[in-house]
């Protein structure tokens, strides 16, 4: 038995609400090719799989990071090509610039982590007065 059934879509309202992000920001990751609908209504509007919310995700998860859309874009590339490829040299390669993200990511953590501590002492001498 085969699976015919075609993936949920949600229109652009229902992705925004499950992200927390405007319709604006969304229609502007398409524009910029980071996130493009899987598909249109007859009345032309976007479509979005389930698939599409978890890129979605990961660009949310980028953007308070301080990735610029440029980096995003490299990213997804790189995950997107992860998930085609059988090629075991390519692969390879692809993971090391994987690793890269995951490097960096890590220095941004930190380096946020750092500042949260800062915005308690703050807070703390705030409170003390």
């Amino acid at each position: 038995m085969t699976d015919d059934a075609a993936p949920t879509t949600m229109h652009i309202g229902d992705l925004a609400e499950r992200t927390g992000l405007s319709h604006r920001t969304i229609r502007h990751y398409d524009e910029v090719g980071l996130l493009r609908p899987s598909g249109r209504s007859e009345g032309g509007f976007r479509l979005y799989t389930d698939t599409d919310l978890a890129r979605l995700l990961v660009i949310r998860r980028m953007k308070p990071l301080g990735f610029s859309l440029e980096q995003m874009a490299e990213l997804l590339a790189v995950v997107d090509a992860l998930d085609r490829t059988d090629d075991d040299a390519e692969r390879a390669r692809l993971r090391g610039e994987l690793d890269a993200y995951v490097r960096d990511t890590e220095l941004r953590r930190a380096k946020l982590e750092q500042q949260l501590g800062m915005a308690d002492e703050f807070l703390g001498i705030l409170r003390s007065r």
